[in-house]
């Protein structure tokens, strides 16, 4: 027995005891194999799953990694039934291997032979599978070594994919030397993506993820296709691409809704890649139109499941997803693993933020009482619409009046789900407001105005989730969300963390209706801050 936060227990959860001195070290190294599942005050449960592991083990870390930091941190002695299952899960991975032969022929291979033979009587993957070349090696067909990825996952045999990449057509891309020099560890997640071949890496928002996709393409110098998430994120794209590297404007094409420009390097929405006309994916041609050498998924937990199902056809090319968080509320991670890639760096947030780039942030939560009358509303209502009464309660608005008086002067974002009451709240506050229907150019232009100071209030919808740079907002107050959505909640505080040029701390507020399942949401909501250090202070309204 030793004086350890950590308690292991044999249905391999994980029990973190918060106040514990050692306890931040520990949720720290917990990040890299494990998934907090519920985070209430004194004790933060974590569950050790194999994609965890499997994507640990792709990142560098083997099985006495992981038990090492179970043992260093456990207050009893690990389970030896969790001890074992954390070995052979590990010891999993890559016992089955997709290359190439000389001639080209993608092939699947396994030093063991039972292991093969397993493997291949599943219908799903003998389908996607050619003739048996020996014992440990069959043929895979050429069209299927996404699909056979997905399928040996799902089998619980995550294949090593070795067999390279097309370089694509070349095109000399550089870093820009005009006064900027690229981090340590954006430099450390290039490598660890170029290691590794195609996959993942996960830093916080704020931290400079597209720099990490630009210093990719200078790696790759080839032709380059980038999807994003809307318009406004590929014309940032642009904008940074121009800033920090060689490329021109006459290098870098738009495609979208408006534009259909297709140049050495391409930004496109996955909007326009979905998009379809007689039932048909209208421009799905882009994926083919150039030889890309690298594609990078821009913020890849919100990759949309047809995008999946393209992108298991562009195996042969590089891909790089960028993500502040690989939580995915439709539990598709597994795909992420298996067609974008491994997780190949993850940079916990509270680390980069002690370096001083990200800005810290404090996060509160402030409970408001329903009225009467809006309390029997709710007690009555179905409970897909309970909600809905509950995160759009007027009683919100007087808190949302006295914390921007609190906050007098700072940037700040009022952010909401529901477009009657953002119509409402920006009515009432005699704020601009910006939802999905906003035109592009307005909401170029509201968010220039924001970033200027000229207007230092907005009322936003789930459009300023993402890929929005807005450096110098500092307040966040969320009057509603998607229900329980882990990826939102770190997505909304990634807009306050950009490090402010006075230094100040950002604060991130959520107002709640008590004893309701507005409450339950956000507790839910909570966990992925809470496993990268956020606690959430409880204010009480009449303390503002």
């Amino acid at each position: 027995m030793s004086e350890g936060p950590l308690i292991v227990q044999s249905d391999k959860t994980a029990l973190l005891e918060v106040n514990h001195p050692a306890a931040s070290d520990a949720r720290h190294d917990l990040a890299i194999f494990a998934e907090l599942e519920r985070a209430p005050e004194h004790i933060h449960t974590y569950r050790i799953t194999k994609l965890g592991l499997w994507n640990a083990r792709a990142a560098g870390h083997d099985s006495d990694y992981v038990l090492g930091v179970l043992d260093k941190y456990a207050k009893f002695a690990i389970p030896s039934s969790v001890r074992v299952d954390i070995q052979e899960t590990m010891d999993r991975y890559g016992k089955l291997v997709i290359r190439r032969d000389p001639e080209g022929q993608l092939l699947l291979t396994c030093s063991s032979p039972a292991i093969l033979l397993e493997a291949s009587r599943g219908a799903k993957i003998a389908a996607l599978l050619g003739s048996r070349l020996s014992e440990d090696t069959f043929e895979v067909l050429p069209f299927a070594r996404g699909a056979l990825k997905q399928e040996l996952l799902k089998l619980g045999w995550p294949a090593e994919d070795l067999a390279g990449y097309t370089p694509g057509t070349p095109h000399e891309i550089a870093l820009a030397e005009n006064g900027w020099s690229i981090r340590d560890y954006q430099s450390n997640a290039v490598s660890k993506f170029w290691e590794g071949g195609s996959g993942v890496v996960v830093l916080p928002c704020g931290a400079g993820k597209t720099i990490v996709g630009a210093a990719a393409m200078a790696k790759a110098k080839t032709n380059t296709l980038i999807l994003v998430t809307n318009t406004v994120a590929a014309r940032q794209w642009r904008a940074e691409l121009l800033k920090r590297t060689t490329l021109t404007e006459e290098e870098i094409g738009e495609y979208s809704g408006s534009v259909k420009q297709v140049k050495p390097v391409t930004i496109a929405s996955y909007q326009i890649l979905t998009a379809k006309r007689k039932g048909e994916y209208a421009h799905l041609e882009l994926l083919n139109a150039k030889d890309w050498g690298l594609v990078i998924y821009d913020e890849v937990h919100l990759l949309p499941a047809p995008i999946f199902k393209m992108t298991a056809d562009l195996q042969a090319r590089r891909r790089l997803g960028l993500t502040a968080t690989l939580v995915r509320e439709d539990g598709k991670e597994g795909d992420v693993f298996s067609l974008i890639g491994p997780k190949r760096f993850d940079a916990p947030w509270k680390e980069i933020e002690s370096e001083g780039y990200i800005a810290p942030a404090e996060c509160f939560e402030i409970r408001v009482d329903l009225p009467e009358d809006e309390r029997l509303n709710y007690a009555i209502a179905e409970q897909d619409e309970r909600y809905r009464l509950a995160a759009t309660s007027k009683v919100k608005i007087p808190v949302i009046q006295k914390l921007l008086q609190r906050h007098l002067g700072e940037p700040t974002l009022i952010i909401g789900q529901y477009l009657d009451q953002i119509d409402e709240v920006a009515t009432l506050l005699g704020v601009p407001k910006i939802t999905g229907e906003t035109p592009v150019n307005e909401r170029e232009r509201l968010f220039q105005a924001f970033r200027e100071g000229s207007e230092p209030t907005l009322v936003v919808s789930k459009v300023a989730n993402f890929s929005v740079d807005l450096p110098e907002a500092s307040v966040a107050i969320q009057i509603s969300g998607s229900y329980g959505s882990r990826q939102e909640e770190a997505q909304r505080l990634g807009r306050l963390l950009r490090p402010k040029a006075d230094g100040r701390t950002a604060s991130f507020y959520t107002l709640i209706a008590r004893d309701t399942v507005d409450q339950d949401f956000a507790q839910n909501r909570q966990r992925f801050l809470a496993e990268q250090g956020y606690s959430y202070k409880i204010l009480d309204v009449s303390s503002i």
